[in-house]
């Protein structure tokens, strides 16, 4: 899934390529992916994007006012197009759930490499069968639900180390779960809550206000050094090398089994039904082994 350091690379990339043109036309392949319909996608069509914008985990495309909005959930993606397929897009006959095209830019220089003619565009695609994906047509973001949910944006200019010990405090919750839950912070997901703790020495299983002073300043060093570097890794990217960008700069999530970058011991895994956490027991739980509650009910 993508999160804050990829959604922002991704706001990064299609600023410079789309602020200035205008959009041609807006292709729905999947319509369960609009969930709304009022303006309707064909608003777009002549407007002229002014802004791109991240809110959390969603992306945000202004133009004139017109917001296409969209998550890409946990099997979503975007494809980039410097020339974008000319044909129709035929609703039910690929993962592409959304595909807009747009005009060639008149003013200013164009991207290294890119044909000026050219109309470039990108798709929405999404894998699997949990279809999550979800595109919104909005005149305000705040229309959108989920933004509407949305809690302080931790890289957000002047959230500080006494604005995340008041939200620790305000709940009794495992710390996993805390930096995952989109109404508290926005735009950490499973993998770079994983990241956090491990940098930051705390357990994923501890509770939120029970951290201790050294524990909240370590954590909040650790969520702006971690999504700020993995945000310097990524700009710049072409969003297709976005993906394994983020699995390469991993240093527990996704490699169970492997060696701890920090400590050197094994990092373990608890599994639940959808998901999964990635420690090192060492660093972050002096050394106890979290039950994992899949494999626990596997050996009964």
């Amino acid at each position: 899934m993508p999160e804050l350091p990829e959604v922002e690379a991704l706001a990064d990339f299609l600023r410079q390529r789309l602020i200035g043109r205008a959009v041609d036309r807006v292709d729905i392949g999947a319509i369960s992916v609009l969930k709304t319909y009022d303006p309707p996608p064909t608003a777009l069509r002549g407007l002229t994007v002014t802004a791109v914008d991240r809110h959390g985990k969603f992306l945000d495309i202004d133009a004139d006012g017109v917001h296409l909005v969209f998550h890409l959930a946990r099997a979503g993606w975007l494809r980039w197009y410097d020339a974008a397929p000319a044909g129709l897009l035929k609703p039910g006959k690929s993962p592409t759930a959304l595909r807009v095209r747009f005009t060639p830019k008149l003013d200013g220089d164009p991207i290294e490499g890119e044909d000026a003619d050219a109309e470039p565009g990108f798709d929405l695609t999404e894998a699997g069968t949990q279809k999550r994906l979800a595109v919104y047509v909005v005149r305000d973001v705040d229309e959108v639900p989920g933004i509407a949910r949305l809690g302080p944006d931790p890289l957000a200019q002047g959230f500080t180390r006494a604005d995340l010990a008041q939200i620790l405090a305000g709940h009794r919750q495992q710390i996993k779960g805390l930096l995952k839950d989109q109404s508290i912070l926005a735009g950490v997901g499973n993998a770079y809550s994983d990241e956090i703790l491990n940098v930051a020495k705390v357990s994923p299983f501890a509770i939120s206000a029970k951290l201790d002073e050294e524990q909240v300043g370590r954590l909040f060093d650790a969520i702006q050094g971690t999504l700020n570097g993995a945000i310097a890794t990524s700009t710049g990217k072409p969003a297709k090398d976005l993906k394994d960008a983020k699995r390469a700069g991993m240093r527990v999530h996704g490699r169970t089994g492997q060696a701890c970058p920090e400590c050197g011991d094994v990092v373990r895994e608890v599994s639940f039904a959808d998901s999964s956490l990635q420690y090192c027991a060492t660093c972050q739980t002096g050394g106890k082994i979290l039950a994992d509650r899949r494999m626990s009910r596997l050996l009964k």
